[in-house]
């Protein structure tokens, strides 16, 4: 059965299955501007973070077999080990149609996965901490949508019952925007309770994090809230449990909502903040006024969602050839975006080869040295495909069609057209000094100076738009914004349709209302078909700004879902294992559970592929970091 079908079973469930947010039909795109508005302005008035400093300070230990020593927290109890190396589960961007989510929450839920490594079938346990970094549920936060589209599936993918007391894995979770679209107050209120979602146990008490690993790995969650400065009860908390305890030759892993680090690339300040956290707290720790001593521990590793694809980026070591990939090597620092939780597939094709961090123009780079980081040649989904696919959104015979794929864009084109229709009528008519409906009937005897006149206007938007792009681009200035393109199109498209029905012979018998009412019909209808295809075509075409988003969001593609599942070895060394299922399970039965419950269950499994070879990080950096005495040096406030 399909999701539409198991929704018929809510009750025997508990949560009723929902369909993938469809992002450009009406309906969502207004929600969508309201939420964002709303959640900026609670912000800016209201900072959630700002409260969390009266909540307790209690880090996440997960135990070590060897002794952490004395002054260390106790840990939560989890079985951490399987054969002697620990197991985290990596996703994000979760929630959204009920197909994708359970297809990944399934199989994080599972006691384990197989897949093929070097030609031989590998099995890889289930992960002891589960990590959600951010955008937990879609199209924004409320207690329904998180119950329908989040906690429900996670609930029946791994149920409570199904997991020993002492064999519970962990749950931490970072906020993304559309978890702060209430001000994170559904947020706050599952994942920093000490609550059960299923067989998982959440373990943080803020929507920030802190967890001390085995093998002398640390992994942080950062929440950095629409890409604001870092709290100051945030800093104190992670100053408190993480950096008056790092030492030398210790690894991090830090997980952030979105990859500022890709942004950089427009934005050179983007990606500060983080540096100035890693400057100030991680590579040095506050031990006086204006005064750092060097921790001698470095990130290894940044983890992040929101861009709903993966993508890795590898440190370049001085000196390489800048026209090679970098070779595999665990003594790089590694950048990863892994947004396959659930939510609509994004492209990769428009992923800047390199990296330079800090970048040109960032206000750290003085204080940093920069250093060059290439995309690795296996993303998800690949280049080819991503070329493809965000075409799909301007083909009328594929499902993805713009218009197919997003209901009511039909209905909202043709109100837009017909309004615009009535209003360059009423324009037009009294220019001529004369009624709608004498424009109207005057077309079958129209006058061809007046014709030739409108054609002349109508040929130079559109002409004047096609010549106005080439020339803007053979001459390397920099792009007009694609959204001005979108909306003239539209308004030449109006003024089509205005000549049209002032050309069609009208019969002299119909009464005047009447004519007006068939001609606003037909334009309505016309527009509401040309309407969203040029829209789509547009969309498809554009390079730059919002559009170039929208070729995969207005698809709400479900299939290429994934995540992370990653080994922390005795040695000290971690393994990154990206994980993806090409095709999302829709065909679903029902398991029936004591007390008349229900769950899903696939009726095909999932067949688990590795998007690229296992990636190897060392915990030491390459070259070590020095442990020197205190240094003194002014601290400004995070950017």
């Amino acid at each position: 059965m399909n999701w539409r079908e198991l929704a018929g079973h809510a009750e025997a469930l508990g949560f009723t299955p929902q369909d993938a947010v469809r992002w450009l039909s009406p309906r969502e795109l207004a929600r969508a501007g309201v939420k964002v508005v709303v959640s900026q302005v609670f912000a800016d008035f209201a900072d959630k973070r700002e409260l969390q400093g009266s909540l307790p300070v209690e880090p996440i230990v997960l135990p070590d077999p060897d002794a952490l020593g004395p002054g260390h927290a106790q840990p939560v109890p989890t079985a951490a080990h399987r054969d002697g190396d620990v197991w985290i589960d990596f996703t994000a961007d979760t929630g959204d149609g009920f197909d994708a989510t359970y297809t990944v929450a399934s199989l994080l839920g599972a006691d384990e996965v197989a897949v093929e490594v070097d030609g031989r079938e590998q099995r890889l346990p289930r992960g002891s901490l589960l990590v959600l970094g951010g955008d937990e549920v879609y199209p924004s936060a409320s207690a329904r949508n998180y119950e329908d589209r989040m906690l429900g599936p996670f609930e029946a993918a791994l149920p409570r019952d199904r997991v020993a007391a002492d064999d519970r894995p962990l749950l931490v979770a970072l906020p993304g925007n559309h978890d702060w679209y209430d001000g994170l107050t559904a947020f706050l209120r599952i994942f920093t309770h000490r609550r059960s979602i299923g067989g998982w146990l959440t373990a943080q008490s803020r929507s920030y994090f802190a967890v001390q690993l085995p093998h002398r790995w640390w992994l942080l969650g950062l929440d950095s809230q629409f890409g604001t400065y870092i709290d100051e009860p945030q800093l104190s908390y992670f100053e408190r449990t993480v950096s008056s305890q790092l030492q030398p030759g210790d690894g991090i892993i830090l997980c952030s909502a979105t990859p500022t680090w890709v942004k950089s690339v427009h934005d050179p300040t983007a990606f500060d903040s983080l540096i100035w956290f890693d400057q100030h707290y991680l590579r040095n720790r506050p031990v006086g006024v204006d005064t750092y001593e060097p921790t001698g521990a470095s990130v290894r590793l940044w983890l992040t969602g929101d861009s709903h694809h993966y993508a890795r980026f590898a440190e370049r070591f001085a000196g390489e050839p800048e026209d090679l990939p970098p070779e595999p090597d665990p003594r790089r620092r590694q950048l990863i975006t892994c947004g396959l939780g659930g939510a609509y597939l994004s492209a990769t094709h428009h992923l800047e080869p390199r990296l330079e961090l800090p970048s040109t123009g960032s206000r750290v780079r003085e204080r940093e040295p920069s250093a060059g980081y290439a995309v690795s040649d296996k993303v998800w989904p690949g280049r080819d495909d991503s070329r493809r696919m965000s075409r799909r959104l301007a083909q009328p015979w594929r499902p993805e069609w713009l218009p197919l794929r997003n209901p009511g864009m039909g209905e909202l084109f043709a109100g837009i057209h017909a309004f615009g229709f009535l209003v360059l009528l009423s324009v037009y008519a009294q220019a001529g000094r004369s009624t709608h409906v004498g424009v109207l009937r005057r077309s079958d005897a129209f006058d061809g100076a007046q014709f030739a006149l409108h054609t002349l206007v109508v040929g130079a938007v559109v002409g004047g738009l096609v010549l106005g792009t080439w020339w803007w681009r053979s001459r390397g200035v920099r792009r007009p914004d694609p959204t001005t393109g979108v909306l003239l199109a539209q308004v030449g498209l109006m003024l089509v349709l205005l000549l049209l029905a002032m050309v069609v012979p009208w019969g002299s018998a119909l009464p005047g209302f009447v004519v007006l009412l068939l001609a606003t019909l037909l334009v309505s209808v016309v527009g509401g078909a040309v309407g969203p295809a040029l829209l789509a075509v547009q969309v498809v075409l554009a390079r730059s700004g919002a559009p170039v988003g929208w070729q995969m969001s207005g698809q709400s593609v479900e299939d290429g879902k994934g995540f992370l599942r990653i080994r922390m070895g005795a040695d000290g060394e971690v393994t990154v294992f990206p994980l993806v299922v090409r095709e999302s399970v829709h065909d679903w039965e029902l398991e029936q559970l004591p007390g008349g419950r229900a769950r899903p269950v696939a009726a095909q499994p999932s067949r688990v592929e590795l998007i690229e070879d296992p990636v190897r990080i060392a915990r030491r950096a390459a070259p070590a970091v020095p442990a020197t005495g205190p240094t003194v040096g002014g601290v400004e406030r995070a950017p």
